[in-house]
């Protein structure tokens, strides 16, 4: 998420009551977490295990639960509790407000666009121009739409992330990770009927240009898509992953979490996808791999009973 203007990180420390070391006399342009931080923006970590990848990411700010060395140039804010206090800073700067209208009075609409009966749309949302958006579609706070997009009924966008920070010493063992990135959807997408796209922990969530997807598809938190992709029905793709231009996904497909799929590849029906692929091959199975390799391995399956067969009679001989 990105601050409307830069906020003095000491004002930071003061509201999240943290002692401040390093550079005091900073200015923090964004909040976000490890998989999306950029140059300017504050982090948190609370695990040992992670101390070392978030203090030399591109933050420079992070809020952390012990003092530890860090580069020059940066700032520690130690607290007690790094998630309470990330919490305490997206409530602030992007605090829920609920609005009780079907078209929220912040939201600004194009030109030539349609929005038919029982469709909601939130605060601060964006749609451009020549847009048809179809009955029951919920576009939530600070989404934005392009151009020349169709949305088809019953979608949601915005949806929270589902991302929790778990603890075992807590008596809810999963404590809800506050949403405060956004969707943004490019000129020339379409989205099927029933589509779920989450919004982004803290970056965005983006869908790119003339990409279509079809009905009941799940798109997961801060997943990157690019341009002229085309999905089938009940695609699933998990938070954080890069999809790259004229990817094609045909039906069930199941994509895991931060992980990319490179431009041209194609994922034939009811593939599962744990690990990052090439682009520009086509793919099959679960795991997911090259097709021509996995149809040679279906042919051997089948002939396991006769080769079975074989070994057993050459036994009896």
């Amino acid at each position: 998420m990105r601050f409307e203007k830069p906020v003095p990180v000491q004002w930071i420390a003061d509201f999240i009551d943290a002692e401040l070391a390093g550079n005091v006399n900073g200015e923090v342009t964004g909040i976000n977490e490890i998989h999306k931080v950029e140059k300017g923006d504050i982090v948190f970590v609370d695990h040992p295990k992670y101390y070392n990848v978030c203090i030399h990411s591109a933050a420079d700010y992070i809020i952390i639960n012990k003092k530890t060395d860090f580069p020059e140039g940066k700032a520690l804010l130690v607290v007690a509790d790094p998630f309470e206090a990330y919490l305490k800073l997206v409530n602030h700067f992007r605090p829920f407000v609920p609005s009780m209208k079907t078209i929220s009075d912040t939201a600004k609409i194009g030109k030539e666009t349609v929005i038919m009966p029982n469709t909601y749309i939130g605060n601060h949302v964006f749609i451009g121009d020549n847009c048809i958006i179809h009955p029951n579609v919920t576009i939530l706070d600070h989404c934005i739409i392009g151009n020349n997009v169709i949305i088809q009924a019953g979608t949601v966008i915005g949806s929270d992330a589902f991302y929790y920070n778990k603890k075992a010493n807590r008596d809810i063992h999963y404590k809800k990770m506050a949403s405060c990135g956004r969707v943004i959807i490019e000129d020339y997408v379409e989205l099927g009927a029933g589509c779920t796209i989450d919004r982004g922990v803290s970056g965005d969530t983006i869908i790119g240009a003339g990409t279509k997807i079809d009905n009941m598809v799940h798109i997961g938190h801060d997943t990157l898509i690019g341009k002229n992709c085309l999905f089938a029905a009940q695609v699933g793709i998990a938070g954080a992953s890069t999809i790259e231009e004229n990817v094609i996904l045909w039906g069930q497909v199941g994509v895991s979490k931060t992980l990319t799929i490179g431009k041209g590849a194609v994922l034939y029906a009811q593939s599962g996808v744990p690990a990052s692929l090439e682009g520009g091959k086509n793919y099959f199975g679960s795991p997911a791999i090259e097709a021509k390799e996995k149809m040679k391995e279906l042919v051997w399956i089948k002939r396991i009973p006769e080769l079975w067969e074989k070994v057993l009679g050459k036994k009896d001989n």
